[in-house]
């Protein structure tokens, strides 16, 4: 038999539950981390895991950055940035830049619920939160800022045996990080280890 289709309801079960602690991009290189000058406090950001209904399921909604920009240019990632002094928490943050950055208005969202926290090797402490998108809505690019807004199948994403274990070389060292390649898309990184994770607890 092939794989459950993964439902609304089960993802607001399996966030209810106390899931495994939180991730890093050292997950799988934790003798790297030893040595990874911290700076102090890590700095809050947050994402927001949109889930859409498509029409074979629920698909997460990604976007993929603009090739100019100074940091992580081209690669896949989740609508989010940082928390700013305005922002009442994590889940402001999260709608305020998928606001911004898809045109995805607040009160299209039904927050299903945080996951555990991803810390970065750029010194961010990300809290995913994900979402479901009550009505279909036209995605609007931010311009500059992203190239193009897409979806992937949570079912294809939840899928653990679709991730692969890939590495390059960072600080003089190998370090290996998690990719789900998509079609045309690379999706790899903190990305990745996010949807690993979520993959992870939709499994337990």
């Amino acid at each position: 038999m092939g794989q459950q289709r993964v439902t609304i309801g089960k993802i607001r079960q399996k966030l209810q539950r106390a899931a495994r602690g939180p991730s890093s991009d050292f997950d799988l290189n934790p003798e790297i981390m030893q040595s990874w000058p911290r700076f102090g406090q890590l700095r809050p950001a947050a994402v927001l895991v949109p889930l859409s209904e498509g029409p074979g399921g629920l698909e997460v909604i990604l976007t993929k950055r603009a090739p100019h920009l100074k940091h992580h240019p081209g690669q896949i990632a989740f609508p989010g940035g940082k928390v700013d002094p305005g922002d009442r928490d994590t889940t402001d943050t999260a709608l305020r830049e998928a606001a911004e950055e898809i045109g995805l208005a607040r009160d299209n969202v039904e927050i299903l619920g945080p996951m555990p926290h991803h810390e970065t090797v750029t010194h961010f402490k990300i809290t995913p939160i994900v979402g479901h998108v009550r009505q279909a809505f036209s995605p609007r690019p931010q311009a500059g800022e992203v190239a193009e807004v897409f979806a992937v199948p949570l079912d294809f994403l939840a899928d653990r045996a679709n991730y692969r274990i890939e590495g390059r070389f960072w600080a003089g060292k190998k370090r290996l990080y998690y990719a789900i390649p998509f079609g045309p898309y690379y999706i790899w990184g903190a990305t990745a280890r996010i949807l690993r994770a979520m993959a992870e607890q939709l499994a337990g």
